[in-house]
């Protein structure tokens, strides 16, 4: 009886071991997280009016690989953020380019059958027969009885679509749209299953489609910004889907073609389909939790997914792009958009460099080759924020990129004016960025932002100065070093804020911490959301307020002086206290109790961000802000996970406890790292690597990603 007992139990370990092994993660994914609208009052913080939509996830379920040229997803609405709306019911396109930022949305495609019209085609849909999973969505275009299926490689969309048997089978190229001005566009027919041409906005984008039907005719139709191109098949296979292979290219149609031979030649569409789900299951495997709900799980995965899909690939699979001066070029190299830098500074961008350190590698190099262009390092919306992003990736270990002509480009950013660092003589001469006197300024007011450029000057100097130190550039450190320190001229004592501060020094008159600015004083957010942004300097910060307690009382207001609703700023959403986690400039202060011994205090805000503002809303799938290229859902890999980047620019993590049991992370082929949850209290009462007892609440980027253990004991 023992002896089959032991045989049970070994039998069952050997089961469990397997289908731990075998455990698969993009069923987790839910690509649709982020696309409901956030309407309700109270996950507000406002009443939104009536014609708004409150600037909250704007996501885009369609197809995608990570970090690719292609993004594949239907659009409901023309000029939205992502293209795609929840509660809309129609779809009008297919479109081959996104990011959820209301531009891009190219080479619209629909497929249609017979009445319709050049301004009337578009189809009614139900999320009942619609699906996404990683690398595909599926719909079901109710006008025309079609089922349509999309999948993608890098650049290439495949479409395959079920037109009803006996009926016309069309395609609707609607060229004149996009989410981006539409300056000039051109189709044309190649051959009996070919037909190619090009769309051109802010870029030209030239794509290559190849289909498995006969074309039997391709016309135009309508006028202006209601022509669009039909191309006609042949129906006489009708029990057979009609497949599209399209690939894109930002260099010429040709290179479309060798992209579309590379990628697709002779693959079927449940080919392409599943070697794009191995693909992100491949990275998504890379971090496997353990313990927490099966929701929990699904906010984890889904966020880890929505982490890599910006930015976003630009070169060709023979590896020609056209560069910052519209030249074809071909270095060598993958050349990638401009990462959301004042978004995904913070913790996206890190996440990359874990994960995919060769894409970081080629990202900082594209970034690089746009630089010297104009003699400046590209930023993005604010700040400086390639310089943490690189200072921190070179810290990591991440090289394959001239270093040095980065910092070149980066120190001309810091001590030059006319280019990425506005107002940067105003801030080397006077410490601080002045604002303007406006006597009743409101939320729209358009200014220098000077509290928030001067505050993240500041923190891009301090980046600026570690990459000096590194390459053994010591004047330069000592230099920024000092400069780092300007955050400190715009700290108020009377209000224990910062606060904007007038040409001649004086404070800002009538000034009320809690009104929210996009431009004016503050880039979109208050006084409150902006005070506590040293993180490179927190101690710094502490320093100026009378004591440890006065610091602490300061904080407990942040989270809990309530917000007033009649104070709307469209993206400045879902509030704790007067923190906003709808918005990024405050998404590392839910840390700042750790400083001051009171780390309980932050993991229980922490743990309140995250059980309250992902998925939320009447389906579960709103997020509390916009995504912003991946931004929100990073966050909540790394809180999730139990370390953050604190100081990204810096290689270590702050500690705080993890929402999972344990935290396996694939960082390195030699030897996995785990991070092990031990009991489930908030308080962290030890913090132990391979054994040996960690000081404080930081662990190194050297040991997370070295491997090993890392034990965080709670109580």
């Amino acid at each position: 009886m023992r002896k089959a007992a032991c045989i049970l139990i070994v039998l069952f370990s050997v089961l469990s071991a397997c289908t731990h092994s075998n455990r698969k993660f993009t069923p987790y994914v839910n690509p649709f997280l982020g696309t409901a609208p956030l309407q309700d009052s109270i996950d507000c913080g406002y009443n939104p009016p009536n014609d708004w939509r409150v600037w909250a996830g704007l996501t885009y379920p369609g197809a995608s690989l990570p970090n690719a040229m292609v993004q594949l997803s239907p659009l409901t609405e023309w000029h939205s953020g992502a293209g795609y709306e929840y509660e809309d019911t129609v779809i009008y396109a297919f479109t081959h380019t996104n990011k959820g930022h209301w531009n891009l949305c190219h080479i619209p495609l629909l497929p249609v059958t017979e009445n319709f019209t050049s301004d009337d085609f578009a189809s009614a849909f139900s999320h009942k027969n619609e699906s996404a999973e990683p690398g595909y969505y599926q719909v079901y275009l109710e006008r025309y009885g079609i089922n349509a299926e999309l999948t993608t490689t890098l650049r290439c969309g495949f479409h395959s679509y079920h037109y009803p048997k006996d009926k016309p089978q069309k395609l609707v190229v609607n060229l004149a749209r996009s989410n981006e001005r539409v300056q000039d566009w051109h189709i044309e027919q190649e051959g009996d299953h070919v037909f190619k041409g090009f769309q051109k906005t802010g870029d030209k984008i030239f794509f290559y489609a190849e289909t498995n039907r006969t074309i039997v005719n391709l016309e135009t139709t309508g006028d202006g910004s209601r022509k669009v191109a039909v191309v006609s098949f042949d129906n006489s296979e009708s029990e057979k889907p009609v497949e599209i292979k399209l690939a894109l290219s930002f260099v010429s149609a040709e290179n479309a073609r060798q992209n579309l031979e590379a990628e697709l030649s002779g693959k079927s569409f449940s080919q392409v389909k599943k070697e794009a789900s191995q693909i992100w299951e491949d990275l998504l495997s890379k971090i496997k939790v353990t313990g927490g709900s099966e929701r929990e799980k699904e906010l984890f995965y889904s966020s880890l997914y929505r982490s890599f899909l910006w930015p976003a690939l630009r070169s060709d699979v023979n590896g020609d792009f056209t560069d910052a001066a519209g030249n074809v070029v071909n270095k060598g190299f993958r050349y990638y958009t401009n990462p959301s830098l004042w978004d995904t500074y913070r913790n996206k961008l890190v996440l990359l460099g874990m994960l995919a350190p060769d894409v970081t590698a080629d990202v900082i190099q594209s970034l690089i080759d746009k630089g010297e262009k104009s003699g400046f390092m590209p930023t993005f919306f604010h700040g400086d924020h390639a310089a943490p992003f690189i200072a921190g990736s070179y810290l990591r270990g991440i090289k394959g990129y001239d270093i040095d002509k980065a910092y070149e480009l980066l120190l001309n950013n810091a001590t030059k004016e006319g280019g990425t660092r506005p107002y940067i003589s105003e801030y080397i001469a006077k410490g601080y960025i002045s604002t303007p006197v406006v006597e009743y300024p409101h939320v729209e007011t358009k200014a220098k932002a000077g509290v928030t450029k001067t505050l993240e000057y500041a923190y891009d100097d301090y980046s600026l100065a570690l990459l000096a130190k590194a390459l053994g550039k010591n004047g330069d450190y000592e230099m920024l070093m000092k400069r780092s320190r300007n955050y400190k001229n715009l700290f108020d004592p009377s209000s224990g804020l910062m606060r904007g501060r007038l040409d001649n020094g004086d404070w800002v008159n009538n000034f009320n911490p809690e009104y929210p600015y996009y431009e004016y004083m503050y880039r979109e957010a208050n006084a409150w959301q902006s005070s506590f942004f040293a993180p490179h300097d927190t101690r710094g910060l502490i320093s100026l307020y009378s004591s440890e307690t006065a610091f602490e009382n300061k904080l407990d207001s942040l989270f809990s002086i309530p917000w007033k609703g009649n104070y709307i700023a469209r993206n400045v959403s879902s509030f704790f206290g007067q923190y906003c986690h709808g918005n990024q400039p405050d998404h590392s202060f839910p840390y700042l109790y750790t400083f001051i011994g009171k780390q309980e205090k932050s993991q229980v805000v922490l743990d309140s961000i995250m059980n309250r503002f992902y998925g939320m809303g009447e389906h579960g799938l709103a997020l509390c802000g916009m995504d912003d290229a991946g931004e929100m859902s990073s966050w909540y890999v790394f809180a999730a996970m139990g370390f953050y980047p604190y100081s990204p620019a810096d290689a270590e993590y702050i500690v705080s406890v993890p929402l999972f049991d344990k935290v396996e992370l694939a960082l390195k082929k030699a030897k996995n790292t785990v991070i092990q949850k031990q009991n489930s209290g908030n308080r962290i009462q030890d913090i132990t690597f391979e054994n040996s007892r960690i000081s404080g609440y930081f662990i190194s980027h050297e040991q997370l990603a070295g491997g090993g253990t890392i034990l965080i004991k709670t109580e």
